[in-house]
């Protein structure tokens, strides 16, 4: 059933958090997913249901409705074998939410200074195109002429003016493919992938992969995992980003070399210092589980901080852009007017 559509986040967080409420609660695995399927009348829980009742396990069920991530299906496996299936869920339903949240976050930074990018662009294309030529023909009538700056302005404007039909086809078929690609998983998938290649091991990206990195590590240790096999799963988990994914391969080398969690961790960049010196401490008191899920969660808050403080430098950076342009466009026609008024007065 691979033409299901694929859960979003919410979705996924949901689910795990009700599947982990009804193992708690002490209802058989089965009889806990026909609940949730006569609450919710959702066709995927019913594959999953039926799947289940033709006896098989709840991993390879959730593989077979194809609406599952393979990294969510393998940490059910992972709670299956483990015994920890209540832990492994609620452990799923923390990380869908911190990765639906985090996801909000960015959507929001990057949509308010693309509209006000966009309606600088308009504004000025506006000056260009409808404005200087009304003041080229103030300047005619008068006995002259936009020269210097005002008559390069004026010339682009006309260039622009004569281009725009052409530009709004351009425009319309970008929206078009970037919506597609919205649309397709496959497209986005490779959009990302294209992304992630080129520009997601600096800045921000860099702690935001850190940031799911984390929370893979948190979450395989929280199901019962051993530290190397988390390791192993967390990097199965990365497969777009292959600056992190060789960094984490680093670290699970240390690792097998003998060398502490947190040790390979400082050594591979995965995680700054002071993070590394508080799992550290943990590890010799038996709580890496708990001391990764909280650093797991300080990472999250620290790509919010770099985030906001990104959006803080942008926006102001944006009208002051366009203040500064359209100042100069309006002075760069007033003066020379000025001037032509005062020798006719």
């Amino acid at each position: 059933m691979k033409n299901v559509k694929a859960w979003a986040p919410a979705e996924l967080s949901s689910f795990c958090m009700e599947l982990s409420l009804l193992l708690h609660a002490g209802y058989p695995l089965a009889e806990g997913l026909h609940l949730l399927r006569e609450e919710s009348k959702d066709p995927v829980l019913a594959q999953l249901c039926t799947h289940m009742d033709h006896g098989a396990s709840l991993s390879a069920a959730l593989r077979e409705t194809g609406a599952f991530p393979d990294y969510l299906c393998s940490m059910a496996e992972t709670g299956e074998l483990t015994g920890r299936l209540e832990q492994t869920f609620a452990s799923l339903s923390s990380y869908y939410e911190r990765k639906r949240t985090l996801a909000r976050r960015i959507r929001g930074a990057v949509l308010y200074p693309t509209i006000l990018l966009t309606l600088m662009l308009v504004v000025i294309a506006v000056l260009l195109t409808k404005v200087l030529p009304v003041f080229n023909d103030v300047f005619e009538q008068l006995g002259g002429q936009m020269t210097g700056l005002a008559g390069g302005l004026l010339a682009f404007g006309e260039g622009l003016d004569a281009a725009l039909p052409w530009l709004g086809m351009l425009l319309l078929i970008l929206v078009f493919i970037f919506g597609l690609g919205l649309i397709r998983p496959e497209w986005r998938a490779r959009l990302l992938r294209t992304w992630e290649r080129y520009f997601g091991d600096g800045g921000i990206a860099r702690k935001i992969a850190s940031s799911h990195f984390a929370a893979a590590l948190t979450m395989g240790l929280q199901s019962g995992l051993s530290v190397e096999e988390s390791l192993r799963r967390a990097i199965a988990f990365q497969q777009k980003n292959e600056s992190l994914r060789r960094r984490m391969e680093l670290c699970l080398q240390r690792q097998e070399e003998g060398r502490s969690l947190s040790d390979a961790l400082l050594e591979a960049q995965l995680l700054p210092p002071h993070y590394c010196r508080m799992l550290s401490l943990a590890l010799r008191s038996g709580t890496a589980d708990s001391v990764m899920e909280e650093i797991a969660r300080r990472m999250e808050e620290d790509v919010e901080e770099a985030i906001d403080a990104m959006v803080s430098r942008v926006e102001p950076s944006l009208v002051l852009l366009s203040s500064v342009l359209v100042g100069i466009l309006l002075l760069s026609v007033m003066l020379p007017l000025m001037n032509i008024m005062s020798a006719i007065g």
